[in-house]
């Protein structure tokens, strides 16, 4: 059985004002993942995410696909799960 894990992402590039919390959230819908996508000061996107890490690969690839034209760095730190999301949101 896969253990749950944490992805903690950061976008930058052209990366607000285009959809990208939009579409992470909708890409969200499709795979077992929690968590939120967040516009973060310094014109960045911080994407939460736990779930097994397979789940959140093939999500972020989805992420990737739909908005990497707008995407110039993705940063992605694994850390241990929290269990403290319902869901998928975006944050404010």
């Amino acid at each position: 059985m896969a253990t749950d894990v944490r992805a903690e992402v950061l976008y930058s590039g052209e990366v607000q004002g285009v959809g990208f919390r939009y579409a992470a959230t909708r890409a969200a819908a499709n795979y077992n993942v929690a968590g939120y996508v967040q516009n973060i000061p310094g014109g960045q996107v911080r994407i939460v995410a736990e779930g097994s890490r397979n789940e959140i690969e093939a999500f972020l690839d989805d992420v990737r696909d739909s908005m990497g034209v707008y995407i110039a760095n993705q940063v992605v730190r694994w850390g241990a799960v929290t269990g403290e999301f319902q869901g998928f949101r975006v944050h404010f």
